[in-house]
């Protein structure tokens, strides 16, 4: 079975993550959403939160692809967690091309520590090139209308939080 691993803060999930969960879901057989552990990070929702809201997310906006698709945190290196999941593949999502230069310097070094792992970037479809997970929560703690940039999983939790 072709596993890949999706990994990144998702704080939140936006649409365009989604588009790279969907697109990555027709080529791979599982893809495991990898939510980090960041500590240099202070995320507006908490790690169960963002895992539920994935869930609930692909739930209502991908149900055809649900059951081929796992949730987990993590921690420590990228690499390590994709081999504890047999992930033969690191799945990276491209807004830009200004995104492109990180993405392939980290791309290279997982490679060196993981020779057996590749790294697959998917162009993130041009109506999400925009969206970025600090926009969404910046706009949304300004009282803005973040519905058409995130899954309504995502936006019933914004309007929680923010007070909106």
């Amino acid at each position: 079975m072709s596993t890949a691993l999706y990994p990144g803060s998702f704080d939140p999930i936006t649409f365009g993550h989604l588009d790279v969960i969907r697109r990555a879901a027709t080529v791979f057989e599982r893809v495991v959403v990898a939510v980090l552990r960041n500590p240099r990070k202070a995320p507006l929702f908490d790690e169960q939160e963002r895992i539920e809201t994935i869930g609930e997310a692909i739930a209502e906006e991908c149900p055809d692809i649900a059951d081929r698709i796992e949730i987990a945190a993590f921690d420590g290196l990228t690499v390590d967690f994709a081999r504890s999941r047999s992930a033969g593949f690191i799945v990276r999502g491209l807004r830009a091309v200004s995104d492109f230069e990180s993405e392939l310097q980290m791309a290279h070094t997982n490679r060196k520590m993981a020779p057996g792992i590749d790294t697959v970037f998917f162009m993130t479809a041009l109506e999400h090139s925009y969206l970025s997970s600090t926009l969404v929560k910046e706009i949304a703690l300004l009282g803005g209308d973040v519905g058409e940039m995130v899954p309504q999983a995502v936006s019933r939790r914004l309007r929680s939080r923010v007070g909106l």
